[in-house]
């Protein structure tokens, strides 16, 4: 799923942090740069709660019938299929994205993907004429969400304005808490089974018996074969040439886990931008990141371990 990307325009990209504390607080913050992006041609995108939405849209008028919208309880269902949507819809003309994800009711994991997602943006918004608002409510939003909005944007914007984040981080020098540490070994038992250039074909099949034993979602397991059998062809065609896979049931889902002694990657962010058009290499990892529920990387004592997670149902 190769994406076509339009010519930088010299406009820099800018990502900003918009923390809040009440509904009044967030019509300050956001109506008057709405109006102005529409004032100046930019298409505008806002994704918030809906009655978020309801209170921009009788502040704004008959200027909201020039916004797109969504709500956010559709848009930001995962971190990796957002990232990618906001990218399509910046790359074309100047763009004012707003947005807010759903933080509430988010365990450890993914909530240290979507700010993961906040931090990536400023990657895959560079190059393009947008400006991207990311709105914070103080009352709800976690404590560590509120401090990591701060890493994750250049800039922060508050009721007297604008200001540089003293403690961001590029996104290629981001650390969350279990980035670093050992992926935990799996409990139960594991079905293990090794491949090779001329067993790719044989490994789809173990694949997708093992996930429709498991009783997972027929189009599912499509995807997760896909994702399982991209990963393993990248490991024979530009890695060793042979590795491991492994898999067994982990919380609601099935888990593989691709290793081979190919070492680390060279992409500081795998998988998480699309490839360049035309390019040869990287599919794997993106296609794997949009299909699967979570996807863990790992390169220590030699090998690099690509860790699969996938729902047993959507």
């Amino acid at each position: 799923m190769p994406h076509d990307r339009a010519p930088s325009s010299g406009e820099p990209s800018q990502h900003v942090a918009v923390p809040y504390g009440s509904d009044e607080g967030f019509l300050d913050l956001a109506v008057p740069r709405v109006r102005q992006a529409l004032a100046g041609g930019r298409r505008v995108l806002v994704v918030t709660r809906p009655a978020l939405l309801s209170l921009l849209a009788e502040a704004l008028g008959d200027d909201w019938r020039e916004v797109d919208r969504r709500d956010s309880g559709s848009w930001y269902v995962h971190p990796q299929r957002a990232l990618a949507s906001c990218y399509d819809y910046a790359h074309g003309r100047p763009t004012l994205l707003v947005g807010e994800p759903v933080w509430a009711g988010l365990g450890e994991i993914e909530t240290r993907e979507w700010i993961r997602y906040e931090s990536v943006l400023n990657t895959a918004l560079s190059g393009v004429p947008t400006r991207a608002l990311c709105f914070y409510d103080v009352r709800t939003a976690p404590a560590d969400v509120l401090r990591h909005a701060e890493t994750t944007h250049p800039v922060i914007l508050g009721p007297g304005g604008e200001r540089p984040s003293p403690r961001y981080v590029r996104p290629d020098e981001l650390v969350l808490n279990g980035d670093r540490g050992p992926l935990p070994e799996p409990t139960g038992r594991v079905r293990s089974v090794r491949f090779t250039a001329d067993r790719l074909k044989e490994i789809r099949h173990e694949v997708a018996g093992y996930a429709g034993a498991a009783g997972m979602d027929r189009d599912l397991i499509a995807s997760l074969v896909l994702s399982v059998s991209e990963i393993a062809a990248n490991s024979v065609e530009h890695g060793p040439g042979h590795g491991l896979i492994r898999m067994w049931r982990g919380g609601r889902g099935v888990v593989c886990e691709i290793s081979d002694p190919g070492g680390p990657l060279e992409d500081p962010l795998p998988g998480y931008i699309p490839p360049e058009p035309g390019s040869l290499r990287g599919y794997g990892l993106w296609i794997s990141r949009q299909l699967c529920d979570l996807v863990e990387l790992r390169a220590d004592d030699g090998m690099l371990r690509v860790r699969l997670h996938m729902r047993l149902r959507p």
